[in-house]
């Protein structure tokens, strides 16, 4: 998801909105889905204006792109890339 998030609103607040009413409209969609739920963490990175375009375009060829490398695999490397340090025992619950 590609945001151009306010100053006057905190990423826990936008990220609480999103899940809620996304998980509310999930439930709708079928009978399977109506346990749905999201998991209780997330991740934000910050994106410049200039690369704002890029973004857009790999979020558009998302499906086809992780048909060749698992979500799991390139945020780990994207992580590893960037210095983030994580616990992998908290990455995926």
């Amino acid at each position: 998801m590609l945001v151009s998030q306010s100053k006057n609103v905190a990423l826990a607040e936008l990220v609480a909105e999103v899940k809620k009413g996304s998980s509310r409209w999930i439930k709708t969609k079928s009978a399977p889905l109506r346990n749905f739920h999201w998991q209780d963490g997330y991740a934000a990175f910050s994106v410049s204006e200039s690369n704002a375009a890029s973004v857009q375009q790999y979020i558009a060829d998302q499906k086809e792109h992780h048909r060749k490398r698992s979500f799991q695999e390139e945020l780990i490397q994207f992580l590893r890339k960037h210095g983030v340090e994580y616990d992998e025992r908290y990455v995926w619950t």
